[in-house]
């Protein structure tokens, strides 16, 4: 609550009104991240992921129109929407039933956390594989990712290079 960015793009994806909308994976996790490590100012966020489900019927140009709705209420943040009852597809998985369902299919169990603020202004987090990791420092691969997709993950961390930014990490 203490960052204002953060808040603010929180109080825009609130004001969507999506059904079952949470700003997840380098949101959260960046700036958990940071303040461990001390950061005095937040490390630069490349996306702002807005995850949630609809019932399918929407389409990827629904997701387009609300990234450009974003933009227009909150200019400046790198916006990314993607419904989740469309990313099966993409990832080549089953279909999602949730967000949190499609949560446990992201690679790291500290990127798969989500936030939203709800109509009183309390953050609620979306976690299904709890916080320890996060809070750790621990990267920590989700099931699908330990055998099926372990070449997408290592590809993914040696892109990432984490461990340069946040040297504390420890990968499990």
């Amino acid at each position: 609550m203490a960052d204002a960015a953060r808040m603010c793009a929180l109080e825009a994806v609130r004001d969507l009104d999506l059904t079952d909308c949470w700003i997840g994976a380098g949101f959260v996790r960046n700036l958990v991240w940071d303040s461990l490590a001390g950061f005095a100012s937040p490390t630069p966020l490349n996306d702002v992921d807005v995850v949630w489900f609809g019932d399918g019927a929407e389409s990827y140009a629904d997701d387009i129109q609300l990234e450009r709705r974003l933009g227009s209420i909150a200019p400046g943040y790198p916006w990314s929407v993607k419904n989740q009852a469309h990313m099966h597809r993409r990832d080549h998985d089953r279909p999602y039933l949730s967000t949190i369902d499609a949560l446990t299919q992201w690679p790291e169990t500290a990127t798969a956390v989500a936030v939203r603020l709800d109509s009183d202004g309390r953050i609620q987090v979306l976690a299904p594989y709890g916080l320890d990791d996060l809070f750790a420092g621990v990267i920590r691969m989700t099931p699908r990712f330990k055998i099926e997709k372990r070449s997408i993950l290592d590809e993914r961390w040696q892109a990432k290079q984490w461990h340069l930014r946040w040297p504390f990490l420890r990968y499990a």
